[in-house]
């Protein structure tokens, strides 16, 4: 695989590689590995969160901001142990 990357990019994998007496190659692919897992935990989320919502798994806005300014309150009122919330 060939990527590439800004002269910029490519000097701070130098720095680092040099760092941590690590190669150029496995940061890279360390940092593409982190990079995919994220982005695909982030869509994958979003798919869970629109299978709530057809399947009718919402509740009003107005409700799950009550129930967090609740904790909230309880947080700074030192009770912050847990709170039941309906989700």
């Amino acid at each position: 695989m060939t990527i590439r990357v800004s002269q910029e990019m490519k000097d701070k994998l130098d720095r680092l590689a040099d760092a941590t007496s690590r190669s150029r190659s496995d940061l890279a692919g360390e940092a593409i590995a982190a990079y995919m897992t994220r982005e695909l935990e982030i869509i994958e989320g979003i798919g869970r969160g629109l299978a709530d919502v057809e399947a009718g798994r919402v509740i009003e806005h107005d409700e799950a901001m009550g129930e967090l300014d609740a904790v909230v309150a309880d947080a700074r009122n030192g009770r912050g142990g847990f709170h039941d919330m309906r989700i």
